[in-house]
């Protein structure tokens, strides 16, 4: 973490290794002559490798070199939040308008990064017939096969059947305008996917 780090007057060894503000090796020299090299600079000496033989040390500018690395640990905690894995619901007879509108919101996912889990319902005397769900699942991955990969191949699990998609490397992120865009019933088609409504 940033605040870990010894600083100036705060490294107390007598010797250290010293990388000059450019990245340069400077070799090993006392403390009080790298800690004056980086005051002339205006800079800070900041201890990097306080485990080494002897202490490596680096002259910088020690503010912004906090400031960047809390920047770093704020975007990758972002990212960490919001990708995750959605689920998109789909039933063996399901009409062709309700199929293209969820299979669209499961490609806006993957462009957002996300893993995709893609769940087949049956109910009744529908489980007998696992075909039905498995044309679903080769349906989808034959209109997504641009843009996602198969992670977990296509499985029955209890009265469902499940695929999991992830996001192809080459895709990118749709545009918040056609995200902005979404219709009534796209809408509905999301609160299926998050489990707020069941499917009609």
């Amino acid at each position: 973490m940033p605040g870990d780090h010894r600083v100036n007057d705060r490294i107390r060894v007598d010797t250290v290794r010293l990388i000059d503000q450019e990245g340069n090796q400077r070799g090993v020299m006392a403390t009080r002559e790298a800690l004056a090299l980086a005051r002339s600079l205006d800079l800070d000496l900041v201890e990097i490798a306080p485990t080494a033989q002897p202490p490596v040390c680096r002259i910088m500018d020690y503010g912004k070199f906090k400031f960047d690395e809390a920047q770093k640990a704020k975007e990758s905690r972002r990212k960490s939040l919001n990708v995750g894995v959605k689920e998109m619901k789909y039933r063996p007879k399901i009409g062709a308008g309700d199929f293209d509108t969820k299979t669209r919101l499961v490609e806006k996912f993957l462009g957002e990064g996300h893993k995709v889990k893609v769940t087949i319902m049956f109910r009744g005397r529908e489980s007998a017939h696992p075909e039905l769900g498995k044309k679903i699942l080769d349906r989808i991955i034959e209109r997504l096969d641009e843009v996602a990969k198969v992670e977990s191949a296509p499985k029955l699990d209890g009265r469902n059947m499940i695929m999991v998609l992830g996001p192809d490397k080459k895709v990118r992120a749709k545009s918040t305008e056609e995200t902005k865009a979404a219709t009534p019933s796209t809408v509905a088609a999301v609160a299926v996917a998050e489990g707020t409504i069941e499917e009609g």
